[in-house]
């Protein structure tokens, strides 16, 4: 009995070595999704994505050795530890109406030798109208004789966007010259966005410089200002409207701000007069000050004040030049009076100036003086003379009838 079971115990060793080489022999290759990449990282609704997924054997040796043993003789077997690798393919994630997925599979991959790799790319969906939330789609790797691969890969849609400010944008702005307005682009998506670009719409009645201002890159979170010239054309109320056009990934998005604005007839840069006397004395002088302000948002250049009047002002312009936005300079001129005869008289100032390439001028003001005699010719002539000559007749005519009534009484 101490034999039969002996031999017993051996059969049923081979045969369990022999079942253990056997499943050795066929080992399953270790076939994982290594890694993945989704660009863009987050998903706008409507967006195309670049899912890329790196498939690794993960086997480190190339072949397997198996040894077994029959009637007291063993075998060598060698097997290669490869994968072979039938199907790969995206399983969609949905909302219930709208679904997160790729379009296509690869079938018919290959073989993928122990620790080899291949990067497999899909282009990702998210169809329109899709609610913004976290997707679980999922990648499926079909290894032949074994076993499927899942791999679950989480996908963000958001409907956050690239935002524009109006960070310096008057309700008001004058008809003449150009007004300088600041907008804002504030990128508030959790990933970063390419290809920034602000565009003004074309309007009838204003003209913008430049016609676009590219920002670039914006990351998550951050904002860039850019700033518009603006020349009104006419007067009148107008829709101003800015586009800010951004790449999320390859996908293009826009969106789009419209702000009411009122052109009027007003001089954001203008003279004002100050000190300027009613009256002047004949053959005397006189000064005139004024100052100039620039209540632009912006510099402007050349600023010249430019006098006009029938007498002798010097000088006969007053260079200012340059004017930061808010600068105030004081002007004077001297007025003589020596050429002009007495009465009412105007002078009259204007500013030009230089903005964006182009020539303004300021509405013209003007104030009125009145030329009079000196304190010299009232006493000496200039009064006494008539008044003289109308006591004289006075005294004549007395004179003229006593003398008659003389006459009469004699008779």
């Amino acid at each position: 009995m101490k034999v039969k079971a002996k031999i017993i115990l051996y059969i049923c060793s081979i045969i369990i070595v022999c079942i253990c080489f056997t499943s050795l022999a066929n080992a399953d290759p270790t076939v994982i999704i290594d890694s993945y990449n989704l660009s863009p990282s987050i998903l706008m609704p409507g967006d195309i994505g670049i899912l890329t997924l790196t498939v690794k054997n993960a086997e480190t040796t190339n072949t397997f050795q198996s040894t077994s043993v029959s009637d007291s003789y063993s075998t060598i077997r060698t097997d290669t530890v490869g994968a072979t690798i039938e199907n790969i393919w995206i399983v969609a994630a949905s909302d219930g109406s709208h679904r997160v997925k790729a379009t296509l599979n690869y079938e018919d991959v290959g073989d993928l030798a122990p620790a080899s790799s291949i990067d497999i790319s899909f282009k990702l969906i998210a169809e329109d109208n899709i609610t913004e939330g976290l997707y679980i789609p999922v990648a499926r790797v079909d290894v032949e004789s074994y076993e499927d691969i899942s791999y679950p890969i989480p996908v963000t849609v958001s409907n956050a966007t690239v935002n524009l400010l109006l960070t310096d944008v008057p309700s008001r702005i004058s008809k003449s010259g150009a007004t300088l307005v600041t907008l804002t682009a504030v990128n508030s998506r959790k990933n970063s966005v390419d290809d920034v670009t602000i565009i003004p719409l074309s309007n009838d009645g204003l003209e913008f410089s430049p016609n676009s201002v590219f920002v670039g890159t914006l990351e998550s979170g951050a904002s860039s200002e850019k700033s518009f010239s603006i020349k009104p054309l006419e007067l009148g109320t107008y829709n101003l409207s800015f586009t800010v056009q951004f790449k999320n990934g390859d996908n293009v998005h826009t969106e789009q701000m419209t702000e009411t604005i009122e052109v009027v007839e007003t001089s954001d840069v203008a003279p004002i007069l100050y000190s300027i006397p009613t009256t002047i004395e004949k053959g005397k002088s006189t000064r005139i000050s004024l100052e100039v302000f620039n209540a632009k948002t912006e510099s402007i250049t050349g600023v010249i004040v430019k006098p006009s009047t029938e007498a002798t002002i010097i000088p006969t312009q007053y260079y200012i030049g340059a004017m930061d936005p808010d600068d105030v300079f004081s002007a004077t001129f001297d007025l003589y009076t020596d050429d002009i005869d007495y009465g009412n008289y105007t002078v009259e100032f204007q500013v030009s100036y230089k903005q964006d390439n182009e020539i303004y001028e300021t509405p013209t003001i003007s104030s009125s003086f009145t030329v009079v005699p000196t304190e010299d010719n009232n006493v000496n002539g200039g009064y006494i003379l008539p008044v003289g000559i109308i006591a004289s007749a006075i005294v004549s005519i007395v004179l003229f009838f006593k003398y008659k009534k003389r006459r009469r009484n004699g008779k």
